[in-house]
């Protein structure tokens, strides 16, 4: 099969990730329970009169892909897929409000229009004139792997050269009050480089767009190569070690040749123990990094994670406000990424330097 390069990303985040050029030179503490995302001027990638109409999550988007395009030097690709948990959850909020304020009557359908979970991934095709592939999974804390897996089989069976591929979800007030209801959000303020001594229940909730070019043919600005992605619906503690040996194993990959893995670990008491059975067992001798203490948690924060992932293979460098260990690699070619959310929806991703 063809391999399948990341040939540029781009990033809206928590940390001030628009700029491409940066890579964690400046961190942003947060103290509190909800992290949003630094907004950059969108007046420079976007058209104010456009701006106005556009939920938060298109924006965010907008500026995430057109940097990863801009990188690829690219102006359009031949496939859009995006992974959301939510969608643009802020406009289907409103809507229903509007529906409820005006008594069904009076309604503007702009809201409605942009609620939808494929608003994101329409939106970007409409900017580009994509007319290609495009397609939004909405798989909860797999939703962004599920792209990758679509793109890379899109990629390997000659259906494309070049997809844009994403992850998206924006926070509103009603979803953030729903999970603190349930016991989701932590309860209290947690500042950003206590997180996993919080020992508390719950997580710091976040948002995030993050975009990234596939493609079959190795661009000059090529960060990595994607060699495998795979999702678990559900998977026990017990098996957890087995399940990462067979993957390892279908891409001939020995638990040695892992220069670093990346963790999920967001502080929630009740569900990091999946993370500590891997950073004192079988990972115990490779470098570590976390990183929702710096994006927040969210049904996409793995975009955030294969966006540092594929940072520090080009910059050969693990920002030290990352690190889970001291183990430091001589030099980093592999990275394995893993991911759970409350236990369920687990996730592998593995990328090589190219």
């Amino acid at each position: 099969m063809k391999p399948v390069y990341i040939n540029s990303v781009g990033s809206v985040s928590a940390q001030k990730t628009f700029d491409n050029t940066e890579f964690l030179n400046e961190i942003t503490d947060y103290n509190g329970t909800v992290i949003n995302v630094i907004d950059p001027n969108y007046k420079e990638y976007i058209p104010p009169a456009a701006a106005r109409r556009m939920a938060r999550g298109i924006k965010m988007s907008t500026v995430s892909s057109k940097n990863a395009l801009t990188e690829a030097g690219l102006e359009n690709v031949d496939a859009i897929i995006v992974g959301t948990g939510l969608g643009c959850i802020g406009d289907s909020e409103r809507f229903v409000s509007d529906i409820i304020k005006n008594d069904e009557q009076y309604l503007t359908p702009t809201r409605f229009i942009q609620s939808s979970h494929n608003t994101v991934a329409g939106q970007i095709a409409l900017n580009l004139g994509c007319k290609g592939h495009n397609f939004t999974f909405v798989h909860s804390a797999i939703s962004f792997e599920s792209s990758l897996i679509d793109a890379k089989m899109m990629l390997e069976n000659d259906e494309a050269n070049s997809i844009l591929v994403g992850g998206v979800d924006e926070l509103v007030d009603h979803h953030v009050d729903t999970h603190r209801l349930i016991g989701h959000v932590k309860k209290e303020a947690v500042a950003s480089k206590d997180v996993l001594n919080s020992k508390t229940e719950g997580m710091v909730m976040g948002e995030g767009s993050h975009f990234f070019v596939l493609s079959t043919e190795k661009a000059p600005s090529c960060y990595a190569e994607l060699l495998a992605v795979r999702t678990y619906n559900t998977l026990s503690k017990e098996r957890l070690e087995q399940k990462i040996n067979l993957f390892l194993e279908g891409q001939n990959i020995a638990i040695e040749d892992i220069d670093l893995v990346i963790l999920g670990n967001n502080g929630d008491v009740n569900f990091d123990d999946y993370y500590e059975k891997l950073s004192t067992g079988m990972f115990k001798d490779t470098a570590q990094a976390y990183y929702k203490h710096l994006s927040g948690e969210f049904d996409t924060a793995t975009g955030f994670a294969f966006w540092m992932a594929n940072k520090i293979l080009k910059t050969q460098h693990i920002p030290s406000v990352t690190k889970l260990n001291a183990i430091e690699p001589s030099y980093l070619k592999t990275i394995l990424i893993y991911n759970q959310y409350r236990g369920e929806n687990h996730s592998l991703t593995l990328i090589r330097k190219c």
